[in-house]
């Protein structure tokens, strides 16, 4: 006769989501929807606008999960390359990525800008979109998308 087994003995194998994984899944669908609903509207510009800011956002949040793991940002030589494949470095055995799938373009087709220290986040890092004309500085979609603010 086999026994049964009461609810304290079962294993428990669930694993949840962590905080990071939760939010890169609410900032990809944040821009899948501000893309469509811009490109719908007519407005194919400001869905590019749109999405460059949620793609800096999810560069942001995969290079602080890179910084908890190695205890640093990547150095600018290692670029932004290093969120996706393994730093050559002395300390490649902390790296726990990928934290990317993939480097994506900005939505002009361009690479995304890392400047490591950063010349606006001094304790930190600098990430921007040149915008539509691909030129540093402009207006509107000509202007730079970037994770500081201008005000500062």
């Amino acid at each position: 006769m086999p026994m049964k087994r009461n609810r304290t003995q079962l294993p428990r194998r669930r694993r949840g989501f962590t905080l990071i994984e939760i939010l890169v899944v609410v900032i990809i669908i944040a821009t899948l929807a501000a893309a469509v609903v811009l490109s719908l509207s007519g407005k194919p510009d400001e869905a590019r606008v749109a999405r460059a800011k949620a793609d800096i956002g999810t560069i942001e949040t995969a290079l602080e999960t890179f910084r908890l793991d190695m205890r640093r940002f990547p150095e600018e030589e290692e670029g932004l390359e290093a969120l996706v494949k393994a730093p050559d470095s002395e300390d490649a055995d902390r790296w726990k990525g990928p934290y990317l799938k993939r480097l994506e373009k900005d939505p002009w087709d361009r690479a995304y800008v890392y400047i490591y220290p950063g010349e606006y986040n001094e304790q930190g890092y600098d990430l921007l979109s040149l915008g539509a004309d691909g030129k540093s500085g402009g207006e509107g979609v000509d202007a730079d998308i970037t994770n500081w603010s201008e005000e500062e």
